[in-house]
């Protein structure tokens, strides 16, 4: 994708589109009617920050179709750069926003990631919820990178599923990793939601609305696993806070 034709602005070297939340389920809707192969990253500040340090991962980003402000600090930086009204349009509530309106058009849903545990949990909650949508599959690959010939077999499975949309829960940077190398393969929309699956299937809380309207969503996640991701947090955090602030006063440029 040329990212000078898309509106939006560069955070720290990635290309974040400034859109509302009508425009972007509007646009996945009209790709995935068409079954066209493309993909969309949810960009926090730990995708963000890992495309910074990262070439590779910066670079998968800014070859999405569509790359969204995920986290607040990111809909924050782009206020400062000329985009006022932009929204915070992370992944739980992109997916659930979409299977409601996939259960309206007809369009065919798939799930990728997880465990086979948390997509079992998830059937029954969307099932509950959206009793006419078309789960089109579900699917927990092995922890580990795909031979090509499991790959290939992976990408048949979703393309004979009639999926228009895919929505992938792989976590940051395996997801967008995966979604740039399977383009132009998957007739579908790839759409990388992190852990999306697990928060809707309750086996992760999320954090009040409150702390996600406050940009604390990390430190409620810190709060429930502090071992694990003390170092991501106060790192990436801090990182994220030093460049951006340098960006926002013109101190250093970051090309896209």
């Amino acid at each position: 994708m040329n990212n000078h034709l898309r509106k939006g602005a560069n955070v720290l070297g990635s290309h974040i589109d400034a859109s509302s939340w009508e425009d972007t389920i509007s646009k996945i809707c009209s790709w995935a009617l068409k079954h066209e192969s493309r993909y969309v990253a949810l960009c926090n500040v730990h995708s963000v920050v890992t495309a910074l340090l990262d070439n590779n991962h910066r670079s998968n980003l800014n070859a999405a179709d569509m790359a969204t402000p995920d986290g607040m600090p990111i809909a924050w930086s782009m206020r400062k750069m000329g985009f006022p009204t932009q929204q915070r349009i992370n992944g739980p509530d992109l997916m659930w926003c979409y299977c409601d309106k996939a259960e309206k058009t007809g369009q065919k849903i798939f799930f990728y990631g997880s465990t086979n545990n948390v997509l079992t949990i998830l059937k029954e909650r969307l099932r509950t919820s959206f009793p006419e949508l078309q789960i089109a599959g579900m699917y927990s690959p092995p922890f580990r990178e795909l031979t090509a010939t499991e790959n290939a077999e992976v990408v048949e499975r979703l393309n004979n599923s009639g999926a228009n949309v895919i929505f992938i829960g792989l976590g940051c940077p395996r997801q967008e990793r995966w979604m740039f190398e399977q383009r132009g393969k998957v007739n579908a929309v790839m759409i990388g939601v992190g852990a999306a699956f697990n928060y809707h299937a309750g086996t992760t809380k999320r954090a009040p609305k409150w702390m996600q309207n406050a940009g604390l969503e990390w430190l409620h996640r810190l709060a429930s696993d502090p071992r694990r991701l003390w170092k991501r947090y106060f790192v990436t955090n801090s990182i994220f806070i030093f460049t951006i602030s340098a960006q926002l006063l013109g101190i250093k440029k970051f090309k896209d």
